[in-house]
């Protein structure tokens, strides 16, 4: 009787395990969840070096751009833009780039080097192909990509996980009380 209780205790916790860690895992992962894609290229540039940004989805025409590092872009859809970011900017800092589609708002990071630009882009496409559009923005499921851009683990993995816990504790449940009770059950 001992080992149901203990394994009902794993079970209940379980349980709670699989409704609170998708909301948990929600709060960083939505943050940066838009219905248009949008990049910035290089993210690590020197100071009076271009950027290439790009958005793509956007249902408006245009797509506002603005950071504290360069001067505000305006992006016609499908088409990139670039900035020059200022000469006085302080190598190491890292600026926020601000994509803004019609009041909905994506976030890029930039850092500051010295010397030459690394070509690493920071892209926000939610893993689509160049020129593909989104379809709706609808409930809560997870984009490609949208934990595993800081090297966490995607919400649908972390539930897939705790179900499978959860199904190998009921079956030990049901194979101890087997054993219990002579196989009779």
């Amino acid at each position: 009787m001992r080992a149901i209780g203990a394994a009902s205790a794993v079970l209940l916790s379980a349980v709670a395990a699989v409704t609170v860690a998708p909301s948990a895992l929600a709060d960083d992962a939505d943050r940066n969840i838009t219905s248009f894609g949008f990049s910035v290229t290089p993210a690590t540039v020197a100071p009076g070096g271009t950027v290439t940004l790009t958005s793509d989805g956007c249902e408006e025409p245009s797509v506002t751009v603005t950071s504290g590092v360069f001067d505000t872009v305006t992006l016609t859809e499908g088409r990139s833009g670039s900035a020059t970011v200022d000469v006085e900017a302080k190598a190491g800092t890292e600026y926020e780039i601000t994509f803004d589609c019609k009041g909905e708002r994506g976030t890029a990071k930039l850092t500051i080097a010295q010397g030459e630009p690394r070509p690493e882009p920071v892209v926000h496409d939610q893993g689509l192909p160049p020129g593909a559009h989104k379809g709706v923005k609808a409930g809560f499921g997870t984009a490609a990509g949208s934990g595993a851009d800081d090297g966490g683990p995607v919400t649908t993995e972390v539930v897939t996980g705790v179900l499978l816990i959860a199904g190998a504790l009921g079956a030990a449940v049901v194979l101890i009380r087997r054993r219990a009770t002579g196989g009779r059950a």
